[in-house]
């Protein structure tokens, strides 16, 4: 009898908003795993895969871009993590140590030879590489900021030996921003002086 297979939803960059459609993909899963820049703790309750939610800090996860009574939550997040999966490990990095695409990748291959795969983030582009061992793992942007083609995420479905990653990227969306412009700002404040 083989093995139960576990669904991963693999997802980064969602600086504060996290596109509907990727949510209902994580819901089919066992993990999510969120490679940085999350942007809040409301990110993370937003995830309900069926077991947990994995998440690590990007180079945006700090106080300045995360709420003031969220710095507990902030605090939990690591650099960097490694899950165990049915046949093989998966690496979690944000992905902002520098160098050129190819300078990375031989770094990933090269530090965590150890591991089946390496999920990150931070380009904000979706991006499969299963050429070589690791596999090099870019969901892209699961939020509206910078999506290079709509928003994303990669499932990973392990059974044993056998993984299978599906890239799934969405129809950009127009989303209404709720911040107050300059000229609404002008008119609230005449408001408020002319009574």
């Amino acid at each position: 009898m083989s093995p139960a297979a576990v669904r991963v939803a693999l997802l980064a960059d969602t600086h504060g908003f996290l596109d509907g459609r990727v949510a209902e993909q994580v819901a089919g899963c066992d993990i999510a795993v969120h490679a940085g820049d999350v942007g809040g703790a409301d990110i993370l309750f937003a995830l309900h895969p069926r077991e947990e939610v994995i998440a690590i800090r990007g180079n945006n996860d700090d106080a300045a871009h995360w709420a003031e009574g969220e710095a507990d939550i902030l605090a939990t997040l690591p650099a960097e993590a490694t899950v165990e999966l049915p046949g093989g490990r998966l690496k979690i990095v944000h992905g902002d140590d520098g160098g050129t695409l190819e300078q990375r990748h031989r770094r990933y291959r090269r530090h965590y030879a150890d591991c089946r795969a390496v999920v990150y983030g931070h380009s904000h582009r979706q991006l499969l590489d299963r050429d070589t061992s690791p596999w090099l793992l870019n969901p892209g942007a699961a939020g509206r900021t910078r999506t290079y083609g709509g928003p994303g995420c990669i499932i990973l479905r392990c059974t044993g030996n056998d993984w299978q990653v599906e890239a799934l990227r969405f129809e950009p969306r127009t989303y209404r921003t709720h911040r107050a412009r300059d000229g609404d700002r002008q008119r609230e404040e005449k408001q408020r002086r002319d009574g």
